[in-house]
């Protein structure tokens, strides 16, 4: 066989492969693919296109070509014990100061995922868009967040006309730290657990999460 039958032949190959990838990708099977991996982000995103699901299913396929691949940069113990500390700073802040914190959280979210890889925060589009490939269950958390932070200066109390109040704010920081969550880690990307010998039993260290409301003065 000839050289250049066998370079025809490879090239008829990639090119029926690359028609089954698309029609499993926008077929049935592609579809339900699609939904099980976006979770609320297939919703949105049919609900964006007005219903049309196939419009919403070739949006997020082609973030999956485009950001599938993305190659995650694990943290080192001491990158992520920093981040950690730099959340639980911006917790104590949200009790005098809830919208410095907010703000500070969208930040600290932003700076996190472009450490872990992801498109740099400045391109909040892009990196939305990657982080929604991999954490389609929590990156909405960044997008509500992101919206408050970025929002008209917040009023003491939620209604007020002049932006978010305090609950609004809560909520967006409490959502934003599950995406947060997911972003330092898990799995073997997780420092191991620290055994607590006077009491036999493991602890990860990490305290749970909890925003104290806001006290008005």
């Amino acid at each position: 066989m000839s050289t250049g039958v066998i370079i025809a032949l490879i090239v008829v190959a990639v090119v029926v492969v690359a028609v089954l990838v698309a029609m499993w990708v926008r077929g049935p099977r592609g579809a339900h693919s699609l939904k099980q991996r976006f979770g609320p982000e297939y919703d949105r995103a049919v609900a964006r296109h007005g219903g049309d699901k196939k419009a919403a299913e070739q949006e997020l396929g082609a973030l999956v070509e485009r950001h599938g691949n993305l190659q995650r940069r694990p943290l080192e113990p001491a990158e992520r014990e920093r981040y950690e500390a730099r959340w639980t700073a911006v917790q104590e802040r949200f009790v005098d100061s809830p919208r410095e914190a907010v703000v500070e959280a969208d930040r600290l979210v932003a700076e996190l995922a472009g450490a872990r890889g992801y498109p740099d925060g400045a391109q909040y589009e892009e990196q939305l868009a990657a982080l929604s490939v991999h954490h389609a269950h929590h990156v909405n958390g960044y997008r509500t967040v992101h919206g408050v932070a970025h929002s008209r200066t917040a009023g003491t109390a939620s209604g007020d006309g002049s932006g978010p109040g305090t609950e609004d704010m809560r909520t967006a920081l409490i959502e934003a730290r599950a995406l947060f969550e997911d972003l330092l880690g898990s799995g073997r990307d997780r420092a191991p657990a620290v055994r607590d010998t006077s009491r036999g039993k493991e602890r990860s260290g990490r305290q749970p999460f909890a925003v104290r409301r806001h006290q008005a003065h």
